[in-house]
C-alpha cells in the first residue's frame, strides 16, 4: 500500500472514532434531554395532582363550615322565634277565653232580655251578678310591636371581598424550588450536604434537610435551622442516599418546594473508638467514649479503631459532658496507636489538651486556644505539604521528614503549624486521653 493510501486510511480511522466519539455524545445528550423532560413532565404532573387534592379538600372544608355556620344561625332563629311566640300564644288563648266568656254573657243578657215577666227579674239579677264576677273592665296586656322581635339576618357583604382577596393570593406555582443542592461530600460514615439559595427574591428564615436510603421511599429529618450545610452521619458505605432540602421564607410558615433530590454516597468507614480500653466505655455505634471510674486519676490513651483519618479531611470532636481537668488531657492525630504513655502529648503526635495548650510531637507551642468544656468542639484538618520524605540536600534515600500542614480549631480561634513525620503516612489515628471520669466525647 502506497504512502498516500496509508495516510488516507488512518485519516479514514480517526474520521471514523471521531465520527463515533461525536454520536456517543450526541446521545449522552438526548438521554439529558429526556432526563429533563421527564422531570418537566413529571413534575408538573404531580403539581397538578397536588393543586386538585389540596382545592378540593379546601372546597370541602370551607363548604363544610358554611353548612356549620348556616345551621347555627338557623337555629338561633328557631330559638328566638320560639322564645318569642310562646307568651303571644299564652296571651292568644287567655284573649281567645275573654272572648268566649264574652259571647256566653251576651247570650245570657239577651236572653235575660227577652223573657217573660215573671222570670225578668230573676234573669237580669242573675245576669248581672255574673257580669259583675267577670270584671269586665279588665282587659289583658298585649305588647306593641316594637317590644316584640322582629328578626332579621346581619350578612357582612366584606366577608366575600376578603374570601375572594384571599383565595386570589392562595397557592403559587414555582417552576423552580428557591433552594438547590450545591454540593455532596463524602466523609467518614457520612455526606457533608451544602445548599444555597438560587432566588434573589426569596429571602429564607429556616432550611429542612431530608434524606432516605436509595431503596426507600420515605424520607426523613436531618436538619432543620439556619445552617447552608449539615453532616448527615450514620450512613452505610457504598449505599446511595438522596438528599433533598427545602426552605421556610421569612414571616412564613409554609416550606417551600423541595429542592431536585441528588444522590450521595459514602465509600470512608465512619470513624469509631477502640473498643475494650480499661477506663473507657463506648457507645453502641463506637463513636462516642466516655472516661468511666474505673482506673481513676491514671490510664492510657484511647485510639480509634484504625486509621481512618486521610489527608484533605475535617476530623471532629464534639464535647457533650467534662470532668475535673489534668494537664496530660489531650484530644488529637497521631501516626501510630503506642500503648506505652498516658497522652498524645507525645513524638508522632499532634494535639490540643483540655486547657488550650496545643502540642506539636510532645512539644508545647507558644499559641494556644481556648479551654475546652461542655459543647466545644475541636477541629483537626490537614494537607499535605511535600508528598516524599525530604532532606537537606532534597535526597529522598538521605530520609528526613515528611510535611503536613495542620490547623487546629476551637470556639472561634485556629492555630496553623508544620507537622513533620519521619515517614510518609497514608491514614492516621485520632485519640484522646482523660485523666479523670466524667468527659465524654464524640468523634465524626
Amino acid at each position: 500500500m502506497s504512502i498516500e493510501a496509508e495516510a488516507l486510511l488512518q485519516e479514514a480511522k480517526e474520521s471514523i472514532e471521531a465520527a463515533q466519539n461525536y454520536r456517543s455524545e450526541l446521545q449522552q445528550r438526548l438521554h439529558g434531554l429526556s432526563q429533563a423532560r421527564k422531570q418537566v413532565r413529571g413534575s408538573a404532573s404531580q403539581t397538578r395532582e397536588a393543586l386538585q387534592r389540596h382545592f378540593q379538600e379546601l372546597q370541602t372544608a370551607v363548604s363544610r363550615l358554611l353548612t356549620e355556620r348556616l345551621n347555627t344561625l338557623l337555629q338561633e332563629v328557631d330559638n328566638i322565634e320560639l322564645d318569642s311566640v310562646s307568651p303571644l300564644d299564652d296571651c292568644q288563648k287567655l284573649i281567645e277565653h275573654g272572648v268566649s266568656t264574652a259571647d256566653e254573657l251576651l247570650r245570657e243578657g239577651e236572653a235575660a232580655i227577652r223573657c217573660g215577666i215573671n222570670e225578668k227579674e230573676d234573669k237580669l239579677g242573675s245576669f248581672t251578678k255574673k257580669a259583675l264576677q267577670i270584671q269586665l273592665d279588665s282587659l289583658p296586656e298585649v305588647p306593641v310591636l316594637v317590644d316584640v322581635p322582629c328578626l332579621s339576618a346581619q350578612l357582612d357583604d366584606s366577608l366575600l371581598h376578603m374570601f375572594r382577596t384571599h383565595v386570589a393570593r392562595h397557592g403559587s406555582v414555582a417552576s423552580h424550588p428557591p433552594v438547590q443542592i450545591e454540593e455532596l461530600v463524602e466523609r467518614p460514615g457520612g455526606v457533608l450536604v451544602r445548599w444555597c439559595k438560587v432566588d434573589d427574591d426569596f429571602t429564607p428564615q429556616d432550611y429542612r434537610l431530608q434524606y432516605r436510603r436509595g431503596n426507600s421511599s420515605q424520607y426523613e429529618d436531618a436538619y432543620i435551622g439556619k445552617d447552608t450545610e449539615f453532616l448527615v452521619l450514620h450512613l452505610d458505605p457504598h449505599i446511595d442516599h438522596l438528599f433533598r432540602v427545602c426552605a421556610r421564607g421569612e414571616g412564613r410558615t409554609e416550606w417551600s418546594p423541595w429542592s431536585i433530590p441528588q444522590t450521595g454516597y459514602t465509600t470512608l468507614a465512619p470513624h469509631e473508638w477502640l473498643p475494650g480500653v480499661d477506663g473507657y466505655i463506648l457507645s453502641s455505634r463506637k463513636n462516642i467514649a466516655m472516661r468511666n471510674d474505673s482506673s481513676p486519676g491514671h490510664g492510657g490513651v484511647l485510639y480509634s479503631n484504625s486509621p481512618t483519618y486521610f489527608c484533605g479531611q475535617t476530623l471532629t470532636f464534639k464535647i457533650t459532658a467534662a470532668g475535673q481537668t489534668n494537664k496530660r488531657d489531650s484530644l488529637g492525630v497521631c501516626a501510630d496507636s503506642r500503648t506505652d504513655t498516658d497522652s498524645l502529648q507525645r513524638d508522632q503526635a499532634v494535639c490540643i489538651s483540655t486547657n488550650g495548650a496545643v502540642f506539636v510531637n510532645g512539644k508545647e507551642m507558644t499559641n494556644q486556644l481556648p479551654a475546652i468544656t461542655v459543647g466545644s468542639s475541636v477541629t483537626f484538618d490537614m494537607e499535605v505539604v511535600n508528598l516524599f520524605p525530604v532532606s537537606n540536600n532534597n535526597n529522598p534515600s538521605d530520609g528526613g521528614n515528611f510535611k503536613l500542614r495542620v490547623t487546629i480549631g476551637s470556639g472561634n480561634r485556629e492555630v496553623v503549624f508544620d507537622w513533620l513525620l519521619d515517614q510518609v503516612v497514608d491514614s492516621l489515628f485520632f485519640g484522646c486521653s482523660f485523666t479523670h471520669p466524667g468527659w465524654k466525647a464524640l468523634v465524626f
